[in-house]
């Protein structure tokens, strides 16, 4: 009977968690009291909260001697704070009382599993209380592939009862947000020699242990290479779940192994199965690698998946696949080049990547707004700072518009991974040369910009009139939302912070490198 009870309980929480997120993926900014179950909080990505009441003054305390353990009684508007590895890239996302983040494993909460390897980690919302972990092995093939102690680098998506995630093997997983706790559902049944990794005596999976509904390993099922980490924030729309394959180059950053691989699938959320893939070659013409999360909005009526290439062109797919012969297929909608002649060629010579004056790929997650794209051009942080360009394209087009689909271009801004974060007509993005850059969205007019002296990897999140960004020296700097630079706080949390904070049901959510805070107005431990 009681299993009974469980099964109704989970179908009805599935069944609500996704006409919650439905109804969240067509609100334009994330509504008062909100999960935050997604990248940038919805499909469009513009990281956006109208939420209010939100800390800006806090105080993120001191370890414990001869420890990584936050003594909360010198914390102040810190509700909870839990250690995580000693990298943390990528976002937290909130959903039916549990948090996820993905991290590495140098502080391992399971004595079974040691060294390195890419871990994702679910806490309960109120408490901070770890629950339970998916624990993945390094790839075998080795850092060329799966880069030494990134962890699992990507935002996950949750969705009622299951959470979605792209793991450090180039893997898309379905896991049950109850983690083994209440049983091992599912098809997929082999945790234990999963947990364990290939060719490794199987372990013994407890409670605490995630639990995986399906696996799609992308490596093994399209042929892709991909180029480092493996990194995509995925995005569910209906049945469909769109996901970068990470596909890219080798080792010698001349020979793409798999030039025919698609940079961009669409799975079947509720099995795994491969129900559609892009249709533009964008494999084939990649720099380096391809890192972009998809967004979707509707534009003027028609849906649009947008994408943004490790070729350097932004692209629009409908996002409903369509079968041609044995292959069903992401169409293209339109194309724009976000790379420039002069990018591309001096004195006549092919510009060599990855020449600071050259071209860049696409990694920030390009936004939709009021029928416009914004997206900035960047690279891996590893080549050092360059110049970029920050584009506004008029999504209503169809074919190819480069030339006449540009709004306006902003050419003051250097390389960036951070998305932009628009509200009230104004626009927000930080670069990795550590500027953060306040604009007109409509014009592109420069309002302010402000040097942070550190690098930026992260976005900027807006909120309650104010706007968070961190940057590598462990800075978490308030700006006001104005037109004016007001710098309302800056507070540094002892460690670099190169994921983006987030907002839900009241509470924002700040990642280090090391640790992820729990902060909100006259929280007390």
């Amino acid at each position: 009977m009681a299993r009974i009870d469980q099964t109704r309980t989970a179908s009805l929480r599935r069944g609500l968690g996704a006409l919650s997120a439905l109804c969240l993926a067509a609100a334009s900014t994330a509504a008062m009291g909100a999960d935050w179950p997604e990248w940038a909080g919805r499909d469009q990505r513009n990281m956006v909260s109208d939420e209010k009441n939100i800390a800006d003054h806090f105080d993120p305390g001191k370890k414990k001697p001869g420890s990584e353990e936050i003594d909360m009684a010198t914390t102040k508007n810190v509700k909870w704070v839990v250690k995580l590895g000693s990298q943390t890239y990528g976002g937290v996302v909130i959903g039916g009382g549990r948090v996820l983040i993905g991290t590495n494993n140098e502080s391992p909460r399971d004595p079974k599993y040691q060294g390195d390897r890419g871990i994702l980690m679910c806490f309960d919302e109120k408490t901070g209380k770890f629950l339970w972990q998916l624990s993945v092995p390094k790839h075998e093939s080795g850092k060329v592939n799966d880069w030494e102690y990134l962890g699992i680098t990507a935002t996950p998506y949750i969705e009622g009862d299951r959470a979605y995630v792209v793991t450090n093997r180039c893997e898309v997983l379905c896991l049950d947000m109850n983690g083994m706790a209440n049983g091992n559902d599912g098809p997929f049944k082999d945790e234990a020699q999963y947990f364990a990794g290939p060719g490794k005596p199987p372990v013994v999976v407890g409670p605490t242990d995630a639990d995986i509904i399906w696996r799609y390993d992308m490596m093994e099922e399209l042929g892709v290479f991909p180029h480092n980490a493996s990194n995509c924030s995925v995005l569910i729309h209906g049945d469909l779940l769109y996901t970068c394959t990470s596909n890219g180059m080798d080792w010698t950053h001349i020979n793409i192994p798999s030039p025919g691989s698609p940079g961009l699938i669409a799975l079947d959320k509720n099995d795994g199965k491969l129900r559609g893939e892009e249709n533009a070659g964008i494999s084939s013409r990649v720099f380096h690698g391809q890192w972009c999360s998809p967004s979707l909005a509707s534009v003027n009526g028609r849906e649009e998946l947008i994408f943004g290439g490790g070729d350097g062109f932004c692209y629009a797919f409908d996002p409903k696949p369509v079968q041609e012969g044995d292959t069903a297929y992401l169409k293209k909608i339109w194309w724009f080049d976000a790379n420039p002649a002069s990018f591309k060629m001096k004195n006549g010579k092919k510009r060599k990547y990855p020449d600071p004056e050259g071209v860049s790929e696409i990694i920030a997650t390009p936004v939709l707004y009021n029928n416009r794209v914004y997206v900035a051009t960047g690279q891996d942080p590893e080549h050092g700072e360059g110049i970029g360009l920050l584009h506004c394209i008029d999504a209503t087009k169809t074919g190819d518009i480069t030339k006449d689909g540009a709004i306006w271009t902003y050419d003051k801004i250097h390389r960036s991974i951070s998305t932009v974060a628009i509200h009230n007509g104004l626009l927000f993005i930080g670069d990795f040369s550590g500027f953060v850059h306040c604009l007109d969205a409509e014009t592109g007019k420069v309002n302010w910009v402000h040097d942070t002296q550190a690098h930026i990897w992260g976005s900027p999140m807006i909120a309650d009139g104010k706007v968070y960004i961190g940057d590598e020296s462990g800075n978490l700097t308030i700006f006001a939302e104005a037109r004016e630079k007001k710098i309302i706080n800056t507070i540094n949390l002892g460690a670099p912070v190169l994921s983006t904070p987030v907002i839900a049901n009241g509470v924002l959510y700040i990642a280090s490198q090391t640790h992820l805070y729990a902060i909100q107005n006259g929280a007390a431990p």
